[in-house]
């Protein structure tokens, strides 16, 4: 209870200490000359004024939950509907396949890198923390879980982040060397990945450099922070890739060497996700160390919050340690495990590797192309030009205010052929994330031509960017 009590509580403080700087420092470190305030007041103030912060921890209590109610084998359809129909906003792959499963795409579809164009991003990977603090010392029974759930937004380097974080909370279970932790749990992750090689470079690098987490950060930032899929990331400074923001989770931890404020302060200020990541890297240190052991410093005002429930949810901290306790006792039983006295005795799992998957394979960005162009009554046909394999059309649909929320219908024809129809809706909280994509064209010259069928006055549809694909991979071309 002491260690599943330290994972949910270390999460909320890795978030609430990180939150200020989410995504403001964007491909650059958070210098030591920032402050970054931490008192007894942070927590209470973000659940009372910006309870939406808590996002990393009220989406793996729609999973808990479904678990309550169905039970440890609750289905993947399951998760996938109550996550779909859940009442808060969603962004990127979770966005993606909400679209998808409300459109009747289910899992694994759902988060299939070509039906999803955010399947590396970082959603699984944040929400993930639930599947290992429910499988103590089971690695691989957390791993079947996040195979499971992970897939239903995500897919390839996406779900082996959830997976690794998973497998990190499961063996910080067991385990009170940090090193072993991060390095075991990679186990899990397929090597020919790119998610794989980020991490092992990481740990090489922080082997090279144990004194200096900077060093290890610059060399991270030289080789993965580049974005392959994620149409909002690509080619700009912005990166919610799975496997750039799960190093800073691993740097924290590794130059953190079990001191929980130091592991915090370190992911925070490795930059992009940095509410997310210090959440990821204080859960798990936090399951390691236990509730007991986390430094009265860093829980300092966790009492005002214990009993208030998150936003969107019936479950506070108080209520999840207790449910979450009952989920690990039946999953240790589940897989082999039993009582003992006042003892639950685990069947320690060692780890197996899962299978690979690769998102966008064969596929490089070429450019990104400004579009700005509007779909309306007056205008409801749109062509674009493209040369290359693959492409993404960035923007959403919307409504004059005083006008109720519809759907609008659209096709999508390549070369004048009809591949897809498209609803997209003027709810934010259902639309898609993209406006169109297709990732199995021909190299070449194309036009891409959207046509709206149902398009009314004070309706229309903004187009920005199309992010454009080619088979030929731009490092093995020479500009000089």
């Amino acid at each position: 209870m002491d260690k599943i009590k330290g994972g949910w509580a270390g999460q909320v403080i890795g978030c609430t200490y990180g939150g200020p700087t989410e995504f403001q420092w964007n491909g650059t470190m958070i210098g030591d000359e920032v402050p970054i305030v931490w008192d007894s007041t942070r927590m209470a103030w973000y659940y009372e004024n910006t309870p939406g912060l808590y996002d990393d921890i009220y989406m793996d209590l729609t999973f808990v939950k479904v678990f309550e109610e169905h039970g440890l084998d609750a289905t993947a359809t399951e998760h996938a509907l109550a996550f779909a129909n859940a009442g808060y906003a969603l962004w990127h792959a979770n966005q993606a396949a909400r679209a998808n499963i409300l459109a009747g795409i289910m899992p694994p579809a759902s988060g299939y890198w070509k039906n999803n164009p955010h399947a590396d991003d970082i959603d699984f990977q944040i929400e993930a923390d639930f599947a290992g603090l429910m499988a103590p010392g089971m690695v691989n029974s957390a791993a079947k879980i996040g195979n499971s759930i992970g897939h239903i937004m995500n897919y390839g380097d996406g779900v082996y982040g959830g997976i690794y974080v998973a497998a990190m909370y499961s063996l910080a279970f067991i385990h009170n060397d940090i090193e072993f932790i991060v390095e075991e749990a990679l186990k899990l992750i397929p090597a020919e990945s790119e998610f794989y090689q980020c991490i092992a470079d990481v740990i090489k690098w922080h082997k090279q450099h144990p004194e200096d987490w900077k060093e290890t950060w610059f060399e991270t930032q030289k080789k993965w922070t580049f974005d392959k899929g994620c149409p909002n990331g690509v080619f700009r400074p912005f990166n919610i890739d799975a496997k750039i923001n799960a190093a800073y989770i691993v740097i924290g931890l590794l130059y953190g060497q079990g001191d929980f404020g130091a592991t915090v302060d370190i992911s925070t200020r490795c930059g992009y996700d940095s509410d997310c990541n210090p959440a990821n890297a204080a859960g798990i240190l936090g399951t390691m160390l236990g509730y007991s052991q986390i430094p009265d410093f860093w829980k300092q005002g966790i009492d005002k919050v214990e009993d208030l429930n998150f936003i969107h949810t019936d479950m506070s901290l108080n209520t999840v340690y207790e449910i979450g306790f009952r989920h690990a006792s039946e999953m240790i039983k589940k897989n082999g495990g039993h009582e003992e006295g006042d003892n639950l005795v685990v069947k320690y799992q060692t780890p197996e590797t899962v299978p690979l998957e690769i998102s966008f394979e064969g596929i490089y960005p070429k450019e990104r192309q400004t579009v700005e162009k509007q779909i309306s009554t007056q205008n409801p046909e749109v062509s674009l030009k493209m040369e290359g394999c693959a492409f993404v059309i960035r923007g959403r649909a919307y409504k004059k205010e005083d006008l109720p929320a519809a759907t609008i219908d659209v096709q999508l024809f390549i070369d004048d052929k009809l591949v897809e129809e498209i609803k997209l809706s003027t709810q934010l909280l259902v639309s898609r994330h993209d406006v169109a994509w297709n990732y199995e064209m021909k190299e070449g010259t194309h036009t891409i031509t959207l046509k709206a069928l149902n398009i009314e006055e004070g309706y229309w549809i903004d187009m920005t960017d199309m992010l454009i694909y080619s088979t030929n991979d731009p490092e093995k071309q020479i500009f000089y």
